[in-house]
């Protein structure tokens, strides 16, 4: 996605991220400075030990934000934890809050710069699959081994290869010195603590659309200024900038189940515990080439409602027409396509047995609905009423 304008818009305890592209409203994010936000990093408190499958077990953390995360004992490379009870552990928010279940927090802490990532307890020097100049990459990436102290792991980032190599190796310092801090705090703290605050998310993605963006649009002169010293773009100062180009009413309109396309059919979202389920609605269209128009339509647009809703997880969709492979490929092919440069990873699994494409989406934030809704306690949202 070529991203062309980004608004920052802060309102007491929550502030939210506005992307545009060519075409309009292409992202949403909202944050809110009491969740445990995706990157931070806490000392938690033990509060339970839980049994799994499998006979492994995790553990029920209390990291200060008000909800109870989730740590499994085992990760990848690591020892396996075990703790009991009131004892003290170092993690990272992988997952935050989603719906009724808890963050989800890491012992494997990884901590992300403008051209690098420092993994404390990985061992080797790897870089982004997405540069395409590999021979850079290699270069950089051996300029990063030799100046590695010890054990230690680095990924070179997307942006580093843009960079001056010392600019990269520079970098490694800084956030060697993050992590240095983030112990000396867990070793002076009380448990649940915050140790390390993920910096503005505005910057993360003022780095990722970097190439496109023309315009950044922030709400206080102190802002004004960071934004200043790292994008040449123009940057605009503006109060209530959601309202003002209208970000409010797209929020509304992407609570909505329905989604009108423009050829007359429809999309039905529904966001589920276990999946979001995609229908795609003929509106009384039969002939089969206009079908095909159609599903191709409706592809386009589940890739940007997937974005601007955030939908991740399990994404099943039910497209119109016939469901065989010969008619489903071109779809395939197109939600792919739209959904190849995804921030979160997503996958187009294909076409399944019943007919249906899924689509696997990595989870790092909650999506839209669960920002701005919560379950009714009484039906737990199965409630249907009488005609």
């Amino acid at each position: 996605m070529k991203a062309e304008k980004i608004i920052y818009d802060r309102n007491d305890e929550a502030f939210g991220i506005a992307v545009f592209d060519a075409s309009g409203l292409a992202e949403i994010d909202i944050y809110n400075d009491r969740r445990a936000i995706e990157g931070n990093v806490y000392l938690g408190k033990i509060v339970k030990k839980i049994n799994l499958a499998d006979d492994r077990y995790g553990f029920i953390v209390d990291i200060g934000d008000g909800h109870e995360a989730f740590l499994n004992a085992y990760e990848p490379a690591l020892k396996e934890a075990n703790m009991s009870e009131g004892q003290s552990v170092v993690v990272q928010v992988l997952q935050e809050k989603h719906a009724e279940k808890g963050a989800k927090v890491v012992r494997n802490i990884q901590l992300v710069g403008s051209y690098l990532v420092y993994c404390p307890f990985k061992y080797d020097v790897e870089y982004s699959r997405k540069i395409e100049d590999t021979q850079k990459a290699e270069q950089y990436a051996k300029a990063v081994r030799e100046k590695c102290n010890g054990q230690e792991g680095w990924i070179l980032r997307t942006m580093s290869v843009d960079a001056d190599e010392q600019q990269v190796v520079a970098e490694m310092d800084e956030l060697r010195a993050v992590y240095e801090d983030i112990r000396k705090k867990a070793r002076t703290l009380t448990a649940p603590a915050l140790l390390y605050a993920k910096e503005n998310p505005l910057f993360e993605y003022i780095r990722r659309y970097h190439d496109s963006l023309k315009e950044v649009v922030v709400d206080t002169p102190n802002l004004e200024q960071a934004v200043a010293a790292v994008f040449d773009g123009t940057v605009t100062l503006k109060k209530n900038g959601f309202e003002e180009y209208g970000v409010d009413d797209a929020i509304i309109d992407a609570l909505e189940r329905t989604v009108k396309l423009k050829s007359g059919g429809s999309l039905q979202i529904e966001e589920t515990r276990a999946c979001v389920a995609i229908d795609v609605d003929s509106g009384g269209i039969r002939n089969v080439g206009d079908i095909d128009a159609l599903n191709i339509e409706a592809a386009k647009e589940i890739a940007r409602q997937i974005r601007l809703r955030n939908l991740s997880g399990k994404i099943i969709i039910d497209f119109a027409g016939s469901s065989e492979y010969r008619f489903m490929k071109s779809i395939i092919d197109c939600l792919e396509e739209e959904l190849a440069d995804d921030a979160c990873r997503s996958r187009v699994l294909g076409l399944s047995r019943a007919g249906n494409i899924e689509i696997l989406r990595q989870r790092r934030r909650p999506s839209l609905r669960d920002l701005y809704t919560v379950e009714c306690p009484t039906c737990q949202g199965t409630g249907r009423v009488e005609p």
